[in-house]
């Protein structure tokens, strides 16, 4: 179905991503693997690319990934998030790095009625996992921004429905990852990805975007190759679909650690695998195989003319989500409503968590969400506020936050009581102390150490020194409990990855330290490991690291410039006598590397 078919469909309300028929053959599915008509292979990678992940604990647990393309969530569909987290999960939701939302430790005959109602609010876990396609990531913001080139949202969103169900996105080597960005500043970190879109606008002012292909982490880091430095907009399926079609026709099926599409494009090399990338784009060219993108996207966003709902009051929502439910196994959200939130906390939160709209009279809010944990409640009250102060929507940040869009500078004070009152009040969104984590072991097969717990420790422990936070000047600190990089801490300022040492018959959690990763204007640039350190001693490491920056920057440069230039022997020396072992670091710690299903 088309994008253009609903003129709501541009950055609000959007039509379904979901299908019935998907979920009925889940269902069929299902039913043919425990009858034994198919191998646990064949059942798994059936699964995966249906959202469903096995986690690493041996009874029944899955996690559910849930597709929110470009980040884009609606009240409606925060509702239906609530009632599955509630009803199957663990009272909660997390938000990862690419814009989804994960749910875990659901019972796999839960799958399909977790599906059915997330369906009816028109969302999808179709391919979320597996060798896909994955979820096509978008600047949370695209629309609003001041120093946006022109609004991608449309653009991404139209790329996602031409994919979804496509032939090649469910049959690819490996999983395929893809990125939108219309500010000058890149948000979400098009050169990491399979395929980057940076808006640009011709000298004519006609759109278009600046392409790069190939890029990737975890275990060989590499920013996008320039594949058009001008490509027109109306052109983005067909360069999509040839990319795809070359990945799907020479990628390697065989080997799960190198095959990726970046792994092609070096094996091959880049003049080769662009002349396969050229010939497939004028074969979708020619042939009519592929249209062309025929949309007409209004050249501002429209302010919401709806009446807005009334606001729910803030001792409603603390006695709401005081009384929601959460379950481990795991770390948990930590809701602490406040009732009365002070001049010095307000003005502490506006100044780093609202910025200015390109609309006159209105800002952008953001909510701070710890781990990137929801409760049920919270999600709930999240929609309540995004009708009552914003345009019925949130967006998803790759930060793990939540962006309210179109709230009224008079309201500003009113949206943050109720936000405190739900226990996302906290400030210092984009700073150091808004720290970013994949779930690391508390389900992953893959990871070795508890990202979630460092990424905690760090906050409370960075939140309790206001003065270091301050110091940091824009830092970020991103975290992955393998080398995978879930948590992107290969383009953070300061990244941790999770691994394990011996010390003599015991076993020692630690964590890469690498510094100077972010996105560029051209791509992407990756940190350089520094440091291997014991875990408990990871929160010295980062105040030591702030208080290098401190006292070495040069006049007027930011923590991610600093990390950047400065020289890895420097810091390594700063840290040397924290990577040295000793009796007290060891613990009851036995790391299990299981089999991952990234690649199955």
């Amino acid at each position: 179905m088309s994008v253009a078919d609903d003129p709501k469909t541009f950055g609000r309300s959007r039509l379904s991503f979901a299908s019935d028929a998907d979920i009925d053959e889940f269902v069929s599915t299902l039913e043919r693997f425990e009858r034994g008509d198919l191998t646990p292979d064949q059942w798994r990678q059936f699964r995966l690319v249906r959202g469903t992940y096995g986690q690493r604990q041996t009874d029944d647990a899955q996690m559910v990934r849930v597709k929110i393309p470009q980040g884009v969530l609606t009240a409606d569909q925060l509702e239906a998030l609530a009632d599955v987290a509630e009803r199957y999960s663990r009272g909660f939701g997390h938000i990862t790095t690419r814009q989804n939302v994960q749910l875990h430790f659901v019972k796999l005959h839960d799958v399909e009625p977790a599906m059915r109602r997330l369906a009816e609010a028109g969302l999808t876990t179709r391919e979320a996992c597996g060798n896909s396609v994955r979820n096509i990531t978008a600047c949370p913001f695209a629309g609003v921004a001041a120093d946006e080139r022109f609004d991608v949202t449309p653009y991404a969103e139209a790329l996602t429905r031409y994919l979804l169900r496509h032939p090649l996105s469910s049959t690819l080597p490996r999983k395929f990852k893809t990125a939108f960005e219309g500010c000058a500043v890149d948000h979400v970190c098009t050169g990491i990805n399979d395929l980057g879109f940076r808006a640009v606008l011709g000298a004519d002012g006609s759109r278009g975007f600046r392409v790069t292909a190939g890029g990737g982490t975890a275990i060989m880091v590499k920013a996008g190759g320039l594949l058009h430095e001008f490509l027109p907009a109306s052109e983005i399926l067909r360069v999509a679909e040839a990319v795809l079609r070359v990945f799907h026709r020479l990628g390697d099926y065989q080997h799960k650690q190198r095959n990726r599409m970046k792994f092609l494009i070096k094996e091959l090399g880049w003049t080769r695998w662009r002349e396969e990338y050229d010939r497939e784009l004028t074969a979708c060219r020619l042939r009519g195989q592929v249209p062309t993108l025929d949309i007409d996207p209004p050249a501002v966003e429209e302010k919401p003319q709806w009446v807005k709902d009334s606001s729910p009051s803030v001792g409603h929502i603390a006695s709401r989500v005081s009384s929601g439910r959460v379950s481990g196994p795991g770390l948990t959200p930590k809701v602490v409503p406040l009732f009365q939130a002070g001049d010095e906390a307000y003005a502490q939160w506006r100044s780093t968590n609202v910025r200015p709209q390109k609309h006159f009279g209105y800002v952008i809010a953001i909510a701070t969400v710890p781990l990137g944990d929801l409760t049920g409640e919270q999600m709930r009250v999240v929609g309540e506020l995004s009708r009552a102060y914003g345009d019925g929507s949130v967006r998803v940040t790759v930060e793990q936050d939540l962006l309210f869009r179109w709230v009224n500078a008079c309201d500003v004070r009113q949206l943050y009581r109720r936000l405190a009152a739900a226990g996302l009040g906290l400030a210092e969104a984009g700073t150091v102390a808004d720290v970013t984590s994949c779930p690391g072991a508390e389900s992953c097969r893959l990871a070795v150490t508890q990202s979630r717990g460092l990424g905690r420790l760090l906050e409370e422990h960075l939140r309790e020194r206001p003065d270091r936070i301050a110091m940091a000047d824009g830092a970020r600190i991103k975290i992955s409990g393998c080398p995978n990089g879930c948590g992107q801490h290969h383009v953070a300022t300061i990244g941790f990855q999770g691994s394990v040492r011996r010390l003599g018959s015991r076993a020692v959690p630690q964590y890469f330290v690498m510094v100077g990763g972010g996105p560029t204007d051209t791509g992407a640039s990756f940190g350089r490991l520094v440091a291997k350190i014991p875990a408990r001693r990871i929160p010295d490491a980062v105040d030591r690291l702030i208080a290098l920056y401190a006292r070495d920057r040069a006049a007027g440069e930011s923590a991610i410039a600093y990390f950047s230039r400065v020289e890895p022997d420097v810091v390594k020396s700063e840290l040397a006598d924290l990577e040295r072992l000793q009796p007290g670091d060891a613990e009851e710690f036995a790391p299990v590397v299981m089999e991952g299903e990234c690649s199955a």
